[in-house]
């Protein structure tokens, strides 16, 4: 078994990521149009989420252990690799990096052009839906990261702590300030965290298929370095060719005035 402070950690990680999405999309559709209306969203989005994992939690803690790894693994690979490879992405200066700034200006901007509308006791319908999908959305997220990791480590309680610390301190920090948190290092912690939804992927994954790790749960702390070194690496390649072909264009570009 993980211990519990890696358990804690890494839920905690990537729940910090979701919900400070989610307040991206809620601080602009209480900013530009009506904060009751987007505040009414996120109570409707949190009591939906709450719904959701309260049935999906038995169920998934009813899943035999080897099953539950191998379906954890292959599902943590899924997520861990699409966030590793936007991070390696970013990093090598082939992607823009992800800024909650201009998220939230885009954001906003959408939210101002939308046509006012009243329906039933919500006084705006675009703030309230707005925000509830942003919640629902990225909380199923955050769900699912608690849930999996937490079940698979037989854990559920110490996950649910963690998620709920995450988002705790993420929307206090946007109350406090009520703006996007830009501060927040999300490029670096988004790659963090896509090295460890990978490592965990790759580990769950094969004990799932029936592999044993030599040391068990110790082996952990060299899939995890394995995992960095390769990303680290692909992205000191990606920098290397977008210098190359940036050079290579300046010369032509030289030679052609």
């Amino acid at each position: 078994m993980v211990s519990s402070g890696a358990l804690f950690i890494a839920v905690f990680l990537a729940c910090v990521v979701e919900a400070v999405e989610a307040l991206t999309i809620v601080l602009a559709a209480g900013t530009s149009r009506d904060w009751r209306s987007a505040i009414s969203g996120v109570i409707a989005g949190v009591t939906v989420l709450a719904l959701i994992v309260a049935a999906l939690g038995p169920a998934v803690t009813a899943i035999p252990l080897g099953g539950l790894r191998l379906v954890v693994g292959g599902l943590l690979l899924i997520f861990g690799l699409q966030w590793l490879r936007k991070a390696i992405l970013r990093a090598g200066g082939l992607k823009a990096r992800h800024d909650e700034e201009a998220i939230f200006a885009s954001e906003l901007a959408a939210a101002q052009a939308a046509p006012a509308g009243r329906r039933g006791f919500v006084a705006d319908w675009y703030s309230f839906t707005l925000s509830f999908k942003g919640v629902l959305l990225e909380g199923l997220e955050v769900a699912f990261i608690a849930l999996t990791f937490g079940a698979n480590q037989r854990n559920i309680p110490l996950a649910s702590v963690a998620a709920l610390a995450a988002v705790v301190v993420v929307a206090v920090a946007g109350v406090a300030v009520r703006a996007p948190l830009a501060r927040v290092p999300e490029n670096t912690m988004k790659f963090v965290v896509g090295i460890m939804l990978t490592s965990f992927g790759i580990f769950w994954g094969a004990e799932g298929a029936g592999a044993v790790w030599p040391g068990s749960d110790a082996a952990l702390l060299a899939v995890v370095p394995a995992v960095a070194v390769f990303a680290l690496v692909l992205v000191v390649l990606l920098r290397r060719a977008a210098a190359m072909s940036a050079t290579a264009g300046t010369t032509v570009g030289g030679m052609a005035s």
